[in-house]
This record gives C-alpha cells, sequence and structure tokens, in this order.
C-alpha cells in the first residue's frame, strides 16, 4: 500500500507505542492516504516530518482524588496529550468515560490534529480527559471531582497554550464546574481557557449544536456533489447524545427524515421521522433509555434491543456514537440496502474493514476529521468572541459554521482530485490536513 521507508515509520510508530490498538489505527489509515504525496515532497521525509507529527509534544498524566458523597476518598487518572501546536494552542475536548485510558486519548488527539487543520482556524491538535464516569453521580460528586481535575490541568493550559472542551461526558455542567476552580485557582477571568462554556459567561450560541450540525451540512454537500439532495431521503443516526441529537435536527431542516437513533440498550425505529423534541425531553431533560422513546411515542416507532441500527434501510448514513460501532457486518448490511452517503459524527466510528467497503462500493464516505469538525470550529469561533469581548448571534455564528464546514467540504473534494483521487474523501482530508501542518513544522525548524 504504501513504500519502505513509510512502512518502516509505521511500524516504529507502534512498536514505541505498544497496547494502544486505538491510536495504531488512526496513525495507519493517515498513512495510508500519504503514500500519495511521498514522490511530490521529499522534503516531509528528510525532516522526518511524519516521525515527530506521530509523537506528541507532551503527555500529562495525573491522578485525580476525590471523596463521594458517602465520605469515601476515590482515585482517578486524569490525561492530556497536547500533540502538535504547529498552527496555533493545542485545541481538543476532554472526555470522562471509564473505558478512556492514554491510548484512546492518543489517537482522538492525532485525529484532532487534522481535523483542527482542515478548519482553517489558527488551532492545534490535543486531546484529554478521565476514566470518571460521570453518569448516576451527582452534582457534588461531579463537582469534587471536575475541581480535583483542574487542580492538576490548570497548571498545563491557557488561552494562548491549550484549550480544552468538552467531549463524551463533559458538558456545560462540567465545563462549568472546572472553568469555576480555574478562576479560583489563577485570579484571573480567562473565558479563552476553555469552550463549550454557558452563554451567560463567555460560552458561544450554536457550540452545542455543531458537530451535529457541521455533519449534516457536510453530508448535504456530499449529495450535492453527486448532484443529489437530502429532500425526503431516510437517514440513519446512531447515538443520542449531543452529536446525535442535533444532527437529527440540522437533517430535519435540511428536509432530511431520520428514522434511528440509539443508545446502549438498543435503538428506535420511526418511519414517521424521529419526533425530536420528545428524544431530547426523554435524553436531554429526563436522562432516560431510548426504549422510553417507542412507548410514550406510540404506533410509528418501535424498539430494537440489541441488534444493529444499521440493519434499518436508509440513504444516508451518520455514525454519531462512538469509535469503531460500524463493523464490516454493518457496512455490508447499508450497501446492500443502497445507502448512498455515510458521513461520521463520531470521531472514528467505522472500523477500517467498513471504510473499505464503503470506498470499494462507490459509496461516498466522510471521514470524522472532516465530517465532524463543526465543533471544534465552532470552539474556535468561540475563543474569537472571547478574545475581543463580543457575542455573536445565532444566525451569524451558524453562517460561520455553514462556511467552514462547505469549506472543508471543497477542500478534500479537490485535494483528492490534485492527487488522482477523485472522490476519494479519505485521501482528500488526510493530504489537506497533513500539508498544512507539515508545512509550519518546516518552516519552525527541527523542534
Amino acid at each position: 500500500m504504501f513504500d519502505t521507508s513509510l512502512q518502516e515509520t509505521l511500524d516504529s510508530v507502534i512498536a514505541r507505542n505498544p497496547g494502544e490498538p486505538e491510536f495504531h489505527q488512526a496513525v495507519r489509515e493517515v498513512f495510508d492516504s500519504l503514500a500519495v504525496i511521498q514522490e511530490r515532497h521529499p522534503e516531509y521525509n528528510d525532516l522526518a516530518i511524519l516521525t515527530r507529527l506521530c509523537e506528541p509534544e507532551r503527555q500529562i498524566i495525573f491522578r485525580v482524588p476525590w471523596v463521594d458523597d458517602r465520605g469515601a476518598v476515590r482515585v482517578n487518572r486524569g490525561f492530556r496529550v497536547e500533540f502538535n501546536s504547529a498552527l496555533g494552542p493545542y485545541k481538543g475536548g476532554l472526555r470522562f468515560r471509564e473505558s478512556v485510558n492514554l491510548g484512546i486519548v492518543k489517537f482522538l488527539g492525532f485525529e484532532q490534529i487534522f481535523k483542527n487543520s482542515l478548519t482553517g482556524l489558527p488551532i492545534g491538535g490535543g486531546k484529554g480527559g478521565s476514566d470518571f464516569d460521570p453518569a448516576g453521580k451527582s452534582d457534588g460528586e461531579v463537582m469534587r471531582f471536575c475541581q480535583s481535575f483542574m487542580t492538576e490541568l490548570h497548571r498545563h493550559i491557557g488561552e494562548h497554550t491549550d484549550v480544552p472542551a468538552g467531549d463524551i461526558g463533559v458538558g456545560a455542567r462540567e465545563i462549568g464546574y472546572m472553568f469555576g476552580q480555574y478562576k479560583r485557582l489563577t485570579n484571573r477571568y480567562e473565558a479563552g481557557v476553555l469552550t463549550g462554556k454557558g452563554l451567560d459567561w463567555g460560552g458561544s450560541l450554536v457550540r452545542k449544536e455543531a458537530t451535529g450540525y457541521g455533519t449534516a451540512v457536510f453530508a448535504e454537500e456530499m449529495l450535492a456533489a453527486r448532484g443529489e439532495g437530502l429532500d425526503g431521503r431516510p437517514v440513519a443516526v446512531s447515538g443520542s447524545g449531543n452529536v446525535a441529537l442535533y444532527a437529527i435536527e440540522k437533517v430535519h431542516q435540511l428536509g432530511g427524515r431520520v428514522v434511528t437513533a440509539s443508545d446502549s440498550t438498543g435503538y428506535i425505529v420511526d418511519e414517521a421521522g424521529i419526533d425530536l423534541d420528545l428524544l431530547k425531553q426523554i435524553k436531554e431533560v429526563e436522562r432516560g433509555r431510548i426504549r422510553e422513546y417507542a412507548e410514550r411515542r406510540g404506533g410509528s416507532a418501535r424498539f430494537v434491543s440489541g441488534g444493529s441500527v444499521w440493519d434499518v434501510p436508509v440513504d444516508v448514513a451518520l455514525p454519531c456514537a462512538t469509535q469503531n460501532e460500524l463493523h464490516e457486518s454493518d457496512a455490508k448490511s447499508l450497501i446492500g440496502n443502497g445507502v448512498v452517503v455515510v458521513a461520521e459524527g463520531a470521531n472514528m466510528p467505522c472500523t477500517p474493514e467498513a471504510v473499505e467497503l464503503f470506498r470499494a462500493a462507490g459509496i461516498a464516505f466522510g471521514p470524522g476529521k472532516a465530517a465532524n469538525a463543526g465543533g471544534v470550529a465552532t470552539s474556535a469561533l468561540e475563543m474569537q468572541q472571547n478574545a475581543s469581548r463580543d457575542a455573536w448571534t445565532f444566525d451569524y455564528a451558524e453562517g460561520r459554521l455553514t462556511e467552514i464546514m462547505r469549506s472543508i467540504h471543497a477542500n478534500c473534494l479537490e485535494t483528492a482530485e490534485e492527487y488522482g483521487r477523485p472522490g476519494d474523501y479519505v485521501v482528500g482530508a488526510n493530504v489537506a490536513g497533513f500539508r498544512k501542518v507539515a508545512d509550519a513544522m518546516m518552516a519552525f525548524g527541527v523542534i
């Protein structure tokens, strides 16, 4: 698939980072695309750009002790991987989930480098989080954990250094507790140090909706590139968290009809189109289970325990749950049922085998680093508003988001065409994202 030097570099990266399969997967996927630029840009090899790009500039691991409501001391582990700052301060979310480990954070941070590059905004790549799970914890427990977490993290972040945001398990509540502790420890109201803040204290309109909205806009652009549109088309969405909910909302606004959503217990099918108000009430307000939707919706909806949401026949698929959720068998089902476009709303939700099936079948496939870049793009727009002490209207912020997503789509298509892989969004996204970062790294010298 690529020459000896690339293979040797990949082998070295895997050997230096044992036991981190998600990170290996992310690196391999980028390397697969970069074979097309080796001959044109030997200078990247001469300066070991790839080797340096795969080695984080800084990895921080720390203990997070906190006291639960019973008075028992609990201990979690915190992470922040500051991967690459060639284009600007490190930027990427914090994920609080039991499955978080260093390999997961490194995979997310590596992806973030290219995603942030594609936005065209001056932000580098980083990621962080903890194996703490807010689910089932009281507000007091979440607050005490977040305060302990920030007590260590605050030493390593700042609006010109590293700007975390939210991710799975980290919403406005967690950002609020962390920002409050940062302000307390530093005695500064440094609004630009965290994004995803509440609207009353430095947050941006559209940030909550941005990842889901951006994914839907990207999917619409993919259809438009084929001379088609979303109007009336059935769409499958996985997940029922923030990204999924607002992908559903934007698809409906664009004329599509989302017929599925899911959580860890199973999925729902509603051929009449998901009733978003009901789903938001259950998932955002009541924090209930997806089966309750079918129980309360009535005739047009049904709940399927277990199974795969990708068995439902649709024209467009938006995986918005978590990494490696869509497998080879799921891809076969989607292809067999006539799917036209797949756009990743989550980070790396499709396995490599699934991706290859989509590409081989001529399905338009939008990788997460392009299709879900709307969240971090709007975080960067929040940073702009903080820096200028300004607050934009919803329409203006959404307009900027839409403009960025359309620009990313065009950049991916044009780059893929330039390098002899027309219509290949994977190659387009990886090469376009890489070139910008690599050129900046070359300008700075060997550092």
